[in-house]
């Protein structure tokens, strides 16, 4: 069963999944962590506080979370035919994790905003720092930590939905157990696939937390 005909598909798969999960990632960090920091700065409790803005970023966040991930794949699968013009494969299926991860990712980085020290921030006023600067040198500094934990997190997260992408196309190791697990009921190359997905989600998330744990200044 697991000739080189096979052993390639898989390593096809495992290269297939995270060129999705790695570009997902990155590209939904371009809008996710932008739109969290306009989340955390205009709060009640931000530096700009602005309700009508706030409201507006905070509802589009809850709508695009609150639909399943499956569901708003098919519900894309135009938008996404149009800018990569299909609607299947490992490429495609970047257009869906990143309208899925960036409203996350954004909830994700007003959490870890939230929890930095608002002496620091006033000690940063006082001496005369602008909101961006504020922003850039002592927010995102003082949550870096958290922030690195969050990304692993969204990672896992990503690559998790990238193997969900399978059913319907997808790509990657997720295609392959659909394909060979649940259409031909070859279950050794399903539990292989579900057994390597098992392995890039365990590298991803020591190595996220072994970065963040480096970066904690409080150690």
């Amino acid at each position: 069963m697991f000739d080189n005909k096979v052993i390639m598909m898989l390593l096809e798969g495992i290269r297939d999944t995270l060129y999705m999960t790695l570009v997902s990632t990155a590209i939904a960090y371009v809008f996710g962590l932008p739109l969290g920091i306009l989340l955390k700065v205009t709060s009640a409790d931000g530096l700009k506080p602005n309700k009508i803005i706030y409201r507006a970023l905070d509802l589009i966040s809850n709508v695009v979370r609150s639909i399943p991930f499956l569901i708003l794949l098919i519900l894309l699968i135009p938008f996404t035919r149009l800018l990569v013009g299909k609607s299947y494969g490992s490429t495609a299926t970047i257009v869906p994790l990143v309208v899925c991860a960036a409203p996350y990712i954004a909830r994700m980085v007003e959490s870890s905003l939230n929890e930095v020290d608002p002496g620091v921030i006033e000690a940063a006023k006082s001496m005369g720092a602008t909101n961006f600067q504020i922003v850039t040198k002592v927010m995102l500094v003082e949550a870096r930590t958290s922030l690195i934990i969050g990304a692993t997190i969204t990672t896992g997260n990503i690559l998790g939905y990238s193997a969900m992408s399978g059913t319907v196309g997808g790509g990657g190791l997720g295609d392959i157990a659909v394909r060979y697990g649940y259409y031909r009921w070859e279950t050794g190359i399903m539990i292989i696939t579900v057994i390597l997905l098992i392995i890039l989600f365990q590298i991803i998330q020591n190595l996220g937390m072994k970065i963040a744990g480096n970066m904690d200044k409080r150690k």
